[in-house]
């Protein structure tokens, strides 16, 4: 394996030069690609399921609400992007959180969802988010369907959220302690083959990569410093196979566990 480059020894470099108008650059685009907004949501995009504690009425006869939301959320320096996914599906919001830097882009409603589903559907994602992706899917379709109205329903979304994301909280563990995870959908890593647009790449960039520029000291050089251009892209190791594709794909770089 090779060893990285970069260590105690480099120093920072604030670049003084002109910086790039990127909502000028949004603005003056065509609709965005959709295989884009795939490769950025297997960055940044989460797919959520929610449950709480309510008052028994006609609405919660179970006594539990149960909420979906796809979300993205960045810095604030990136509204631009945000905008432009949310013209993109015509659906959702943008919220600021307070004492935060970052902006989300939230679809919440169930009706709305299915434009979401519809996309991801069509242009799937490629990283072990699509598991968690295909759970909230099932989820979303027992709510359309009324399910989570009953207490028959309400287990079956327990179910699969004991396999989404993080899990169960203890208060959900606690009131459901008989209920058997659904089995968590299997992903098989892809190939350079199964990037099918090179706009996926360029999403899923914007999403994780990072371009540095770093300046270390060396004797060899006449100068005494040495230039070093890296690019990086980090991920879970759960998707250590899409990572090693990216280099047959690119024929270049290396991948490494810190």
């Amino acid at each position: 394996m090779r060893k990285s480059v970069l260590n105690s020894d480099d120093l920072d470099v604030d670049y003084k030069g002109p910086v790039p108008d990127y909502k000028y650059f949004l603005d003056t685009q065509p609709t965005m690609n959709p295989w884009f907004l795939t490769g950025f949501t297997d960055g940044e995009g989460c797919f959520m399921l929610s449950m709480g504690l309510c008052p028994r009425n006609n609405k919660y006869k179970v006594g539990w609400r149960v909420k979906v939301c796809f979300q993205i959320e960045i810095h604030q320096k990136d509204n631009a992007l945000l905008e432009q996914i949310k013209n993109f599906f015509d659906k959702g919001n943008l919220f600021i959180p307070k004492e935060r830097e970052s902006v989300k882009f939230l679809v919440q409603s169930v009706k709305d969802l299915q434009v979401i589903i519809d996309h991801f559907d069509n242009y799937p994602l490629i990283t072990q988010k699509r598991a968690d992706y295909e759970l909230f899917k099932q989820a979303v379709e027992l709510m359309e369907q009324k399910e989570h109205l009953t207490m028959e329903g309400l287990e079956k979304i327990v179910a699969i959220k004991a396999s989404l994301n993080n899990g169960l909280s203890a208060e959900l563990k606690a009131a459901f302690p008989e209920i058997i995870p659904v089995p968590r959908p299997s992903v098989v890593g892809v190939t350079p083959l199964e990037i099918k647009d090179p706009n996926w790449l360029a999403g899923f960039t914007s999403a994780e990569g990072c371009l540095f520029i770093n300046i270390k000291n060396s004797y060899s050089h006449s100068l005494g410093f040495q230039v070093l251009l890296e690019f990086k892209l980090i991920q879970h190791s759960r998707d250590i196979i899409l990572m090693r594709s990216l280099i047959e794909l690119l024929n270049c770089g290396y991948v490494y566990s810190p």
